[in-house]
């Protein structure tokens, strides 16, 4: 058997692609010969990954090449959800397509179509551009539950989202929810280089994670507890005299009327409702204040806890405010826009969508935050300080529960069409029961995919998606950085793949958008966005193969020179735009949508607090199931359990067990471990069994073990500001899986 040198050796070109199995981008050599890949490794000159690959990014290959992936387009000639399916062309389909949009569109307004996006798998901007073009403000993300939220509620108070961190140059990390040791392995080697330098960690997770045991300080709170905690720390910060006077007096407005109300908020009052002691919570506020310069490193957890989310997003942003971490050396930094390449809101064309469309985007009149009549304001306050926007695309949203909801009510009016890209709703999104529920009754459902998900087996149509080595990559931090790294395809699409892009441009070619899309492929587009750069090359491969990425020298303290973009051009610790809005000028605690306080009679029948959203290794959201390599690693559902729990409720290690909320049961295994409060459960997210039947009423086991069976999407759970809903926080009981009672 020849050697991988060998067959590196045996190529005749190296491309420099990527992975994008997550949002990290990691940069790929691959190793191209006659149009196959040959052989694909690292990139030890990628200036994130700087040549390592975890898991998914090393089964490259078997993604590529995998014989369960879909390679030609199909539509369904049997019932929905029957299994049945035909080979067509893809001027067939998209002729069909784009013909059955139109006639909704006439029949009901271009609002009628929606469609969901999945994370870092396609062009985002394209899916905005042709729905802008169409007429259509239904486009949405999972993004709910992974930064809309945090990225909105910090751009009111700052002016920008400091998504960047000068770890380099830190004194103090807080990793708040977040675990790159399970999910961001560049990120995690980075922390661990640091800490052998002197860089303190603190991390905040319920659980004992793996980056857990590398924390000088762990605070393992209630889940959904996490705006006690955020409060508790501002209350010590401020009443201890430990904040950043001086930045406070040169760059914020509201100081005095901050400290007055958190003055309520102590660590005793917040102890009961995060199973914290008070010293803790005083020594872990203590240790970031002193620490300066210090980070706090975004995670999704908040984002993730439905009604608290807000409130804790803005208690944990104002933390950097008071203690001056903010566009300083070695703290969190506001980088902007990019003034120098086309950013993705400029290819949006968000100017085509009138203003009589913008406001029947679904959510819009509840969750106006992550809606239009909150990003347009906050838009205009970007445009007016940086001279452009944050992309539409992730931070303008309609609202996915609500779209489910409208599809089976006809509330606020019928939604008949639903396009998914690279996504599987039914794994992915919350309350499991509403999603297939729509997803059985919409009108049109059309899904571009790489595999037979459990939502693509209930469509109208099937294309196939070309993946990371099949199209190039741009990666800007979903358009809201001033940086560019690009990547290019190592071969052209394997047997009829394409693009998501050559999906949109050929349903607008159809549709008399000809002009709005000049650019034949991707290459073309990207390089239209990357030469304003100035770089002396003729195409985007050639941009790629010489330079790679675009970092501008970095400048800190830039709110010196261009201020803040909110309405006072300070930084706002009581928030004019979100009080305009009509929310919480400053954060106010709000418990979880179930908890054991408010709800005894509740927390009798689900004793437990559940959290549901955690991702792990190897997989991510519900990818990769199909791939022996990965499975092998992780072949079946598991719930972490504290061992003492597990005991008083009979259940052993690698028992079946039923985790059940008010909304219905799930089976995984125990994994007995000492990692998580007894009064915690953990479930692993997205499982789902593609060797089972693909149709119904198997749909590939999609209902057995997704935790997203137990999660909350009611309006009373959701966030007000930007409708995240509950996966973590709810109440959940857990018992042994009776052997005559092993179906759903």
């Amino acid at each position: 058997m020849s050697s991988k040198e060998d067959v590196k050796r045996e190529a005749s070109a190296v491309r420099k692609s990527c992975c994008f199995f997550c949002h990290q981008n990691c940069g790929v050599l691959a190793y191209v010969k006659d149009g196959r890949v040959l052989a694909i490794e690292g990139d030890p000159e990628h200036p994130g990954s700087r040549g390592g690959l975890c898991a998914r990014g090393n089964i490259a290959l078997q993604h590529l090449n995998h014989p369960a992936r879909i390679n030609v387009p199909l539509k369904r000639v049997g019932a929905r959800g029957s299994g049945r399916w035909e080979r067509i062309s893809w001027d067939q389909a998209l002729d069909e397509i784009s013909a059955r949009l139109m006639s909704l569109k006439e029949g009901y307004g271009a609002e009628t179509v929606a469609t969901a996006g999945g994370t870092q798998h396609c062009n985002d901007w394209s899916r905005r551009r042709f729905m802008n073009l169409f007429g259509s403000p239904n486009s949405f993300h999972n993004a709910h539950l992974c930064w809309i939220p945090t990225f909105m509620i910090e751009t009111a108070i700052y002016g920008w989202c400091p998504f960047e961190i000068d770890l380099a140059n830190s004194r103090l990390l807080v990793l708040w929810g977040h675990n790159p040791g399970a999910s961001e392995m560049p990120e995690m080697r980075g922390i661990v280089d640091l800490k052998q330098n002197g860089l303190k960690l603190i991390v905040i997770d319920p659980r004992y994670t793996e980056t857990a045991s590398k924390a000088d300080l762990w605070l393992p709170l209630r889940p959904g507890s996490d705006v006690a905690l955020a409060l508790a720390w501002l209350n010590v910060i401020i009443w201890e005299g430990l904040y950043d006077q001086t930045f406070i007096e040169n760059c914020c407005v509201g100081f005095d009327e901050l400290a007055e109300h958190v003055r309520q908020y102590t660590p005793e009052w917040a102890a009961p409702l995060t199973w914290l002691d008070p010293e803790l919570i005083r020594k872990g506020a203590r240790m970031y204040a002193a620490n300066r310069p210090g980070n706090i490193q975004w995670g999704t957890a908040i984002d993730q806890s439905g009604r608290t989310a807000g409130a804790g997003i803005h208690a944990r942003a104002l933390l950097r405010a008071v203690t001056g971490n903010l566009d300083a050396p070695g703290s969190d930094l506001l980088c902007g826009p990019s003034p120098d390449f086309i950013t993705d809101e400029e290819m949006e064309a968000n100017e085509w969508l009138p203003e009589e469309q913008k406001a029947k985007q679904i959510g819009a009149d509840r969750y106006k935050l992550t809606t239009w009549p909150g990003y347009g304001r906050i838009a205009a306050m970007t445009r007016e300080v940086w001279g452009k926007a944050p992309t539409a695309e992730w931070m303008c949203e309609a609202h996915p529960p609500s779209v489910f909801r409208a599809i089976l009510t006809e509330k606020p009016y019928p939604v008949k069409a639903l396009i998914v890209l690279a996504t599987n709703p039914v794994n992915s999104y919350g309350h499991t029961g509403l999603v297939l529920e729509a997803l059985r009754k919409v009108d049109f459902l059309v899904t571009m995919e790489y595999w037979m998900t459990p939502t693509a087996m209930l469509s109208d149509y099937i294309l196939p998606a070309a993946s990371a080595l099949e199209r190039p990559t741009i990666t800007t931090t979903y358009g809201c950085s001033d940086t560019v790294i690009a990547s290019e395809r190592a071969i052209q699409p394997m047997f009829e793949r394409k693009t998501d892009y050559e999906f949109w441009r050929g349903l607008g070619l159809r549709m008399g958008q000809e002009e709005m899309w000049p650019w034949e492929n991707l290459e073309e587009a990207f390089y239209y966005r990357i030469y304003p750069l100035g770089y002396d090359v003729g195409s985007y491969d050639e941009f790629v193969e010489k330079h790679r990425f675009h970092f501008p020298e970095r400048e800190y303290y830039k709110y010196s020179r261009v201020g803040f973009a909110t309405p006072s051009r300070r930084i706002e610790l009581v928030s004019s735009t979100l009080k305009e809005l009509g929310y919480p000028s400053m954060p106010t605690y709000v418990a979880p949508a179930e908890n054991e306080i408010d709800d005894p009679e509740l927390c009798r029948t689900f004793p437990l607090v559940l959290t549901s959203g955690s991702g792990f290794m190897p997989y991510h959201h519900s990818e990769h199931f199909q791939i022996k390599e990965l499975r092998f690693l992780k072949h079946e559902p598991y719930a972490d359990i504290n061992p003492q729990t597990a005991k008083d409720l009979g259940i052993s290690m690698g028992d079946w067990v039923w985790i059940e909320t008010k909304r219905g049961r799930i089976k995984q295994k125990a994994n007995l471990t000492q990692g998580v409060h007894p009064k915690v459960v953990v479930t692993q997210r997205g499982w789902w069994y593609p060797e089972r039947e693909a149709a119904e009423p198997e749909l590939g086991g999609c209902l057995e073990s997704n935790a997203n069976v137990l999660t909350d999407v009611s309006d009373e759970a959701c966030d007000p500001l930007g409708g995240s809903w509950a996966n973590r926080g709810l109440l959940c009981r857990v018992y042994r899986v009776d052997p005559s009672d092993a179906g759903r």
